[in-house]
């Protein structure tokens, strides 16, 4: 059993590798790339690709994700509480302002390597509240060799003395205070700078923690960091572009070798100067770009450029720069390793968003009383690269027709945020639209006009197309 009295310091002395590791990887993503003290007189450039490739993949992660709830059984009530859930989520990823939230801790999660959600039961606000506490501070206990089985988790963060006072009532010694919040399925442990507060059950009987990887190492809990990879390229890029930059310097103020010449006391290094030297002495400049030594550290830069695009799986095609024009299916075979990198990590985030959505439905039925029943929870990510929408909506017609999909899955897979919404709008226009041509239909001597589903004459569209439109309206007239 842990050490009630010395957590703190039990946790100091807990995953310092990887702490370390946190601390190295920010470091280099904020710029701070070169080893060792600068020495006197060196040029040191950062041109720093890590952070762009890691913003660039982020985007393309994140570029549409979509959620949706499918009741198991075949009820109309549990449909009806399938709608209920997906309107519940909608509305706590709306005050959760989530979109915002999961892009940032995708930025988070491939500098680091690990990410974490927490969800919670604000009972002031009467809301699910979620966060992404850092990973610096969160350490995790796991059951033998399964991974997936965690017992105990403990969240370490930092107060002010203000802020301590607001939430606990209690004023700390020193400026700031350090937190750890310690959950086991069962108990609840608070502490303020070792001194325990509050001790109780835990309130949802489930750790209400989601620690994931970047990408997962087999094997292993804590996950990789994209930067891994791509660190050493970076600094010898970096080295290579400093020195390069050193050389032109150089020959855009030459320099000027005397040979044969003992001393130099009476040469003057000035404009316009005239130097008296001996008759077997000679005076040149130095000449650093003679022989096409330029063009060798171009090269040797070029080939570093191309060595971090393919260490880190992002084409320069994914940053809109080609040097050939391309048709579709080649383009997306030149982005096939970004578009591979990006496929491995949604199937890790599928798992966890699904899990997150689980859990808000689990708090929400816990502290409000709502009842969703059993449901499956689906996760749906837009295409990665951009597609021809008129193609797409074709293909989902097609299916819709045949029997394949209903008219709720077509509008998931076009990327349709509330599709139980928007399904209720439509209805509502083809009821109105049927009405209205029932009511035009009624009146006498009055030409029978029948409108299509957007409101335009049938008569006017082309041949065989009035015929469907007829059928349509029959096939709705006559259904359930």
């Amino acid at each position: 059993m842990m050490n009630k009295t010395s957590i703190t310091a039990q946790l100091n002395r807990q995953d310092l590798d990887r702490l370390r590791g946190y601390r190295e990887l920010l470091d280099f993503y904020h710029g701070r790339q070169w080893e060792g003290r600068e020495r006197r007189g060196e040029k040191r450039l950062t041109f720093n690709y890590t952070k762009v490739f890691i913003d660039k993949v982020a985007s393309y992660l994140m570029s549409g994700v979509n959620f949706a709830v499918e009741a198991v059984g075949d009820s109309e009530e549990d449909k009806a509480k399938a709608q209920r859930a997906e309107a519940a989520l909608h509305q706590a990823y709306e005050d959760n302002n989530l979109e915002q939230l999961d892009l940032e801790t995708e930025i988070d999660c491939a500098i680091l390597g690990d990410a974490c959600y927490k969800v919670i039961w604000d009972g002031e606000a009467r809301k699910v509240r979620i966060t992404a506490p850092d990973a610096q501070g969160i350490y995790a206990w796991w059951l033998g060799d399964d991974t997936s089985r965690i017992w105990r988790v403990a969240s370490r963060y930092s107060l002010s003395v203000e802020e301590a006072e607001f939430l606990y009532q209690v004023k700390p010694r020193a400026k700031q205070t350090t937190v750890v919040e310690l959950w086991t399925e069962g108990e609840f442990e608070l502490y303020l700078d070792d001194a325990l507060i509050e001790h109780k059950p835990n309130p949802y009987g489930l750790i209400p923690f989601i620690i994931y990887p970047n990408l997962r190492e087999p094997k292993k809990f804590w996950g990789i960091s994209d930067l891994s990879q791509i660190m050493e390229s970076q600094r010898e890029l970096n080295r290579a572009m400093s020195q390069l930059s050193r050389i032109l310097e150089l020959s855009g103020n030459p320099i000027a070798v005397l040979e044969n010449v003992e001393e130099s006391e009476d040469i003057a290094i000035r404009p316009g100067a005239v130097w008296n030297i001996p008759e077997d002495a000679k005076a040149y400049l130095l000449d650093l770009l003679q022989g096409g030594g330029v063009r060798l550290h171009v090269d040797y830069i070029n080939l570093l450029y191309r060595t971090l695009h393919d260490i880190s799986e992002s084409p320069r095609a994914a940053f809109g720069g080609t040097e050939r024009d391309l048709s579709g299916v080649a383009l997306e075979i030149e982005l096939n390793p970004l578009l591979q990198k990006v496929r491995r990590k949604r199937i890790i985030r599928t798992a966890v968003y699904n899990r997150r959505n689980r859990l808000i439905l689990r708090l929400l039925e816990r502290f409000q009383g709502m009842e969703f029943g059993q449901n499956r929870l689906r996760t749906i990510w837009s295409p990665i690269l951009p597609k021809d929408l008129s193609q797409l909506v074709a293909n989902e017609q097609t299916l819709v027709q045949s029997g394949i999909h209903c008219r709720r899955r077509a509008m998931d897979e076009m990327g349709v945020k509330d599709a139980e919404a928007e399904f209720k709008r439509w209805l509502e226009e083809r009821e109105a639209i049927l009405n209205m041509n029932k009511n035009n239909n009624s009146k006498p001597n009055s030409p029978k006009k029948i409108s299509d589903f957007s409101g335009n004459p049938v008569n006017n569209r082309p041949a065989g197309e009035s015929e469907r439109v007829i059928a349509a309206d029959r096939e709705f007239k006559e259904s359930p």
